[in-house]
């Protein structure tokens, strides 16, 4: 028995105008997560676990938006 993962999701042979879309999808996902883990870090104290989660999470869909964004706009980022 196979076990099936990620990889079998990804055999789909795509065109340039889907992974753009995909890409661009994945854009604004990472973005809106951003912002709302943001806002929920804001809602907290400091000296809270959960500050903590929030403050690593919004730094990792910072760094999610600057990759996407060099794909989709390379070299604008600066």
């Amino acid at each position: 028995m196979a076990i099936g993962g990620y990889a079998d999701v990804m055999t789909d042979v795509v065109d340039s105008d889907e992974l753009l879309r995909r890409i661009q999808r994945a854009r604004a996902c990472a973005q809106q997560e951003k912002r709302r883990w943001r806002a929920q870090g804001e809602g907290l104290g400091a000296d809270e676990p959960e500050a903590r989660e929030a403050a690593v999470r919004t730094l990792a869909y910072e760094a999610v938006l600057r990759v996407l964004d060099e794909i989709l706009t390379p070299g604008k980022a600066g």
